[in-house]
């Protein structure tokens, strides 16, 4: 991306078969957001200054993270409402306390009431080979989620800033509304009291 290639680098439809994939990434081209929650695709494109949301795997990704996770850990994680730093504090802590080892990749999961969930939808200009955090959010559609119950995909990573995180983070998140109304890509969010957190089960061979 930084060299100006977002051309298709996968498609979709060789995950097809993966067993409980959960994904989120860019169409190729930067042409919208992909979310795969349990091998169900959400592929959210911007249409007539509207989103519309495919459900099929018939979708190239520029960009693509992807696990296959049968079994999730339930917490949760808000007492008090949680801003973005707090969440990623408060989720290294209890992935910690989980087994997870913070210096590997992993996935994570929230259900629950947002206070508020900044989101935008990819919609780059064909040709435009200037990449900012900014451009990306104003190239397509964005809005804020409001005290709405919410399902978000997360990846964390201390080891892939600019590579699938950005700069400033250690978490790269996908938002969807329960009726799958608004897809997207989550840049910032207030949680409200009692969102729960689900992270990978670990599993421990007997030896």
């Amino acid at each position: 991306m930084r060299k100006g290639d977002i051309s298709a680098q996968v498609n979709l439809q060789h995950f097809q078969k993966t067993e409980h994939l959960y994904a989120l990434g860019a169409v190729a081209e930067l042409k919208g957001e992909i979310l795969v929650l349990d091998g169900l695709p959400l592929i959210a494109s911007v249409q007539d200054q509207a989103i519309i949301v495919d459900t099929t795997y018939d979708s190239d990704a520029t960009l693509l993270v992807y696990t296959s996770v049968e079994d999730w850990v339930s917490t949760s994680i808000a007492a008090k409402t949680m801003n973005k730093e707090a969440l990623e504090q408060q989720l290294e802590l209890v992935a910690e306390s989980n087994g997870l080892n913070l210096d590997r990749p992993f996935p994570f999961l929230l259900r629950g009431l947002v206070n508020t969930a900044d989101w935008h939808v990819i919609n780059w200009p064909k040709g435009d080979k200037e990449h900012t955090h900014e451009k990306h959010i104003s190239s397509g559609l964005s809005g804020t989620i409001k005290d709405e119950e919410v399902e978000i995909l997360g990846f964390y990573s201390k080891h892939h800033h600019a590579i699938f995180t950005h700069h400033t983070t250690n978490m790269h998140m996908h938002v969807r509304t329960l009726d799958n109304s608004i897809v997207g890509h989550l840049d910032d969010l207030i949680l409200a009291r009692g969102v729960e957190l689900l992270l990978p089960q670990i599993t421990t061979k007997a030896e």
